[in-house]
């Protein structure tokens, strides 16, 4: 054979690889509003940046007819390119062919990529479209499976993981993404369960659909699995580039930090009127996250899901930070066991990627309810202690009016490492709110007093005044300075360049037993 036929054969055989399950099923995913693999590659890569690895990789089964039904790619395509001019290792399951379930072979070429990222510290993000295990392989597929959940292991904390869910991801498939740091999920094209719609109707007699099981919105809202719902391919594949713009290339390096057009001593009058005097009333606390930001941008994370803590990205004079945020707005701002889950998550995330922790800090407790205690509230606030006291980051807190009882304490205090601590004049740091306080201590006072609503009311303002303000925490050095909140963007910039060379270890170990 000469060259020109080597050639030709080469480009027959690209062209081959390229169309995957064929024409027909290309337009099938076309018409459902999705994306083919190659095609949310080349739309979330730089352009021509895509190099890839495996494009003519063969499954090895020989049942089933399966010896006669060959693709070139098996079913995955792979490899690495930038986002942004910034490396990234990549898969992309193929629907089109073998419904994009996972064989032998296509494990091995989306462990090869983990391992190529592990070895060059860059993100791996994974895009999903797969039918789980491929049956006709048996557990060859399963110890595949397998192989890239201990490799999502080994990267955790290494190198960031994303996974897009962008149509089925079924059974064992799951897991991959759970065990990743960000996942992604495309409203009414994506889902995930472990098991289906029909087996649970086999087996509990439950009646549910695919959407409501394990849809977008499914997961954004009740399980948390998810931590955003796109509208499209394209909006989602935008998030991760989003995403991206906040995380180093591995944990060996700090996130990327941009020149800044906003001024770092920018105030905001409208600070000082956003807490009500009256600690009844509630307020949005985005009002105070937003306006201190960098140009007022805040990317939140899991908006759905445990709305009385609010999670998100933002920067600070260019400066990637962490937000972590009781919202007075939503079950006055309550811990409880989601929001916990949620808000210690997202602490060790930013932890383990060297990205600065702020919290603003208005809690009046954990949830009280049977429910929550038989649930595991004590071990599910735990980890919001667990995560703070690791962090090692820099982190500052802002409480905004109250901190009462233990929810004071694991939300970023002076005692679990809180660097600097500021508070508002509005702030309340006590052990529980003034009336509670009163009705407790003063009991018989109250109870004997002629008036005893006058003598209540007189004991909760005294109690309010000497006890729930935010200068008995500054006299005993918990709160490092009492801040007027216009002054609350110049001051946490201030803050941050200080601790912009903080080093700080924990006790040497194997591994800390965070409760699970």
């Amino acid at each position: 054979m000469d060259i020109e036929a080597k050639i030709s054969e080469l480009e027959r055989r690209n062209n081959e690889a390229a169309l995957g399950g064929g024409q027909k099923r290309i337009d099938a995913q076309h018409a459902k509003g999705k994306l083919t693999a190659r095609e949310r590659i080349e739309y979330l890569l730089d352009e021509d940046s895509f190099e890839e690895i495996d494009k003519f990789v063969l499954h090895r089964c020989q049942d089933f007819g399966m010896e006669k039904k060959k693709i070139p790619g098996d079913g995955v395509v792979t490899g690495y390119g930038t986002i942004n001019g910034r490396s990234v290792f990549i898969f992309s399951q193929d629907f089109t062919v073998f419904g994009g379930s996972l064989s032998g072979p296509f494990g091995e070429k989306v462990c090869k990529i983990m391992d190529l990222a592990l070895k060059n510290g860059a993100p791996v993000i994974g895009l999903n479209d797969s039918g789980g295990a491929r049956i006709q392989e048996g557990v060859v597929s399963l110890g595949s499976y397998g192989e890239i959940f201990k490799r999502n292991v080994w990267s955790s904390g290494v190198v960031p993981q994303i996974s897009v869910i962008m149509g089925p991801c079924a059974g064992g498939a799951v897991y991959s993404p759970a065990i990743t740091d960000f996942t992604i999920m495309v409203k009414k094209t994506s889902n995930m369960f472990v098991t289906g719609p029909q087996v649970i109707k086999t087996v509990t007699s439950e009646e549910v659909t695919a959407e409501a099981l394990g849809g977008a919105m499914a997961h954004n809202t009740k399980s948390g699995v998810a931590h955003f719902a796109e509208d499209s391919d394209q909006a989602a594949l935008d998030r991760v580039k989003e995403i991206l713009a906040f995380m180093p290339q591995s944990y060996r390096e700090m996130p990327p930090a941009i020149p800044c057009t906003d001024d770092p001593n920018r105030t905001d009058i409208k600070l000082n009127s956003v807490v009500p005097t009256n600690p009844r009333i509630p307020y949005d606390i985005r009002d105070i996250i937003t306006s201190v930001l960098d140009h007022n941008e805040f990317m939140e994370i899991q908006r759905h899901y445990a709305q009385n803590m609010v999670i998100g990205f933002g920067r600070l004079n260019g400066m990637p930070v962490g937000i972590v945020a009781n919202q007075p707005k939503y079950m006055a701002g309550c811990l409880n066991i989601d929001a916990s889950m949620k808000c210690a998550r997202f602490v060790r995330t930013c932890d383990a990627f060297n990205i600065p922790l702020i919290t603003f800090v208005d809690v009046p407790g954990f949830l009280p309810g049977v429910g929550q205690e038989h649930g595991g509230i004590i071990k599910h606030g735990a980890k919001i202690i667990y995560a703070y006291c690791e962090a090692t980051v820099p982190k500052i807190t802002v409480v905004t009016r109250k901190a009462y009882g233990g929810a004071y304490d694991v939300m970023s205090s002076k005692h679990h490492g809180g660097d600097i601590n500021y508070a508002y004049p509005t702030a309340e740091i006590a052990v529980m709110g003034p009336e509670g306080a009163v009705n407790i201590i003063f009991r018989k006072e109250i109870t004997k007093a002629e008036d005893p609503e006058a003598k209540r009311k007189e004991l909760v303002d005294d109690y309010r005044n000497n006890f729930a303000s935010p200068f008995k925490a500054a006299e005993l050095g918990y709160i490092d300075q009492i801040i007027f909140p216009e002054n609350t963007r110049p001051r946490l910039i201030k803050a941050l360049n200080m601790l912009k060379n903080k080093r700080e270890t924990i006790p040497a170990r194997r591994h800390g037993n965070c409760p699970l």
